[in-house]
């Protein structure tokens, strides 16, 4: 359900173009460059209907960037690995150089990097990491959160859990713009889920 307050910046995202833009060929007009953030397994199917969607002949976007955290240490061995996201990613055949793992959302390299892609929007789903305004500053449309909870309620980290803990019998997944304050942007859109025993994060995501 879109929120009544929906912005006219992410509209402007979603219009591909009409009227005298229609005689163009479609190949010719530039697809926007949408950057997204993730990095647990739940983002990793948020990454999954994005590609897909992109590679679609009449997406108006295109996947400029993926951004996640560093590799980690995981299992006995402690090894370093991948997040979830960047392992997609590799699997599906991006390219390793625009994938970008800073240790902190803050750093000059990074920003500079990104800032270079001109992304008009930025897509955040579980990254994990806080972002400066210097980083919301990029992207003209703004950068969008999926949180799974029907915001205001259940804002910050594990909402499903603090919701099946309060046994609520419904919560859902929101669309929302990305600010300084933790999930306290405007509500772009929302969909409502029943919750049931077998709820889990991914489930809401998906």
């Amino acid at each position: 359900m879109m929120a009544p307050h929906s912005t006219l910046a992410l509209r402007r995202f979603l219009c591909s173009g009409n009227g005298a833009a229609s005689a163009l060929d479609a190949a010719a007009v530039r697809k926007k460059n949408l950057v997204f953030l993730g990095s647990p397994q739940v983002s990793a199917s948020v990454l999954h209907k994005l590609l897909a969607a992109s590679e679609d002949p009449d997406s108006i976007f295109q996947l400029a960037a993926i951004v996640t955290q560093p590799p980690a240490a995981r299992d006995r061995g402690r090894k370093l690995m991948p997040s979830a996201v960047a392992q997609l990613a590799l699997e599906r055949g991006f390219p390793r150089e625009l994938i970008f793992t800073p240790e902190r959302a803050a750093e000059v390299a990074f920003l500079s990097n990104l800032s270079a892609l001109n992304p008009e929007l930025c897509i955040t789903a579980a990254y994990g990491n806080i972002l400066p305004q210097k980083f919301l500053d990029i992207p003209s449309c703004g950068t969008v959160n999926i949180h799974p909870s029907l915001l205001p309620q259940y804002r910050g980290a594990a909402p499903v859990q603090r919701a099946l803990q309060d046994g609520v019998t419904e919560t859902g997944v929101s669309l929302a713009y990305t600010v300084r304050a933790l999930d306290a942007g405007p509500v772009i859109a929302y969909e409502k889920v029943k919750v049931d025993e077998c709820i889990k994060v991914g489930n809401i995501f998906i």
